[in-house]
């Protein structure tokens, strides 16, 4: 059945809510803070292997950078595009929303562990390649390993984070679900450097959001999505240094 990834991840996410949802009642104050900053910890290294996946390789037993230009501008370019179409604030905006329709007013941290969450389970190669394979040949296996790590990833976050975390499951069923139908026009575009180079500036923004998780919003991520987008369209360009 085509989509039955997209579906298993979204039920994924909701579970792995309102399982973290009821241990989050039975936590201090205190623990729930150090599960946040392990989350926050957590997310910065996942963040940073991928990120070294990407820009570091072994060169006659010697460790060669490389990438830095194409991780410079798409992230420079991306961000302006991002500022200019004002992404932050559309997915502020819509966990302000949501945060009424579902009655959740009084809750300070909604909108936060909306954002957050949703940037940390919608970001990456897996989303991509996965919702791809499901589209074209049915094949949900990718998906449903992404849908155990979302589980885990969102239990934690909700732990620490509250019940805005759940509703990330909305933007995961929409970005997932919509590559699923349109994969038969997205696979020939996704070559293997395009998916590397999605998958390395995604890593960077996975790192953005542990660095929110630990020391407050100090960076716009969702304005720095185009970025990924950048990195992608980067696989075609004859520019050598992009590689550099």
């Amino acid at each position: 059945m085509i989509g039955l990834g997209t579906l298993i991840n979204t039920a994924s996410i909701i579970a792995g809510g309102f399982v973290g949802l009821l241990f989050k009642n039975a936590m201090t104050e205190k623990q729930q803070e150090s599960l946040s900053a392990a989350c926050g910890v957590g997310t910065l290294f996942l963040g940073i292997s991928g990120a070294i996946q990407g820009m570091i390789r072994i060169d006659d037993g010697k460790l060669t950078g490389y990438n830095s230009m194409l991780v410079v501008l798409s992230l420079a370019i991306g961000a302006f595009i991002g500022e200019l179409l004002d992404l932050d604030g559309a997915f502020e905006r819509f966990g302000e929303w949501l945060k009424v329709k579902t009655k959740n007013s009084k809750d300070k941290d909604f909108v936060d562990a909306f954002v957050t969450t949703s940037l940390t389970v919608s970001i990456g190669a897996m989303a991509i390649l996965g919702s791809i394979r499901d589209g074209l040949v049915g094949d949900y296996s990718i998906l449903a390993v992404k849908a155990v790590l979302d589980f885990i990833i969102v239990a934690v976050l909700c732990c620490s984070l509250g019940k805005g975390c759940v509703f990330s499951a909305i933007p995961v069923f929409v970005f997932e679900g919509t590559l699923t139908l349109l994969a038969s026009l997205i696979a020939p575009v996704m070559t293997d450097q395009a998916l590397a180079n999605l998958s390395l500036v995604g890593s960077i923004l996975i790192f953005c959001v542990g660095l929110n998780l630990l020391f407050g919003k100090k960076v716009r991520v969702a304005n720095f999505l185009p970025a990924v987008i950048l990195a992608a369209v980067a696989a075609f360009l004859p520019f050598f240094f992009l590689s550099q």
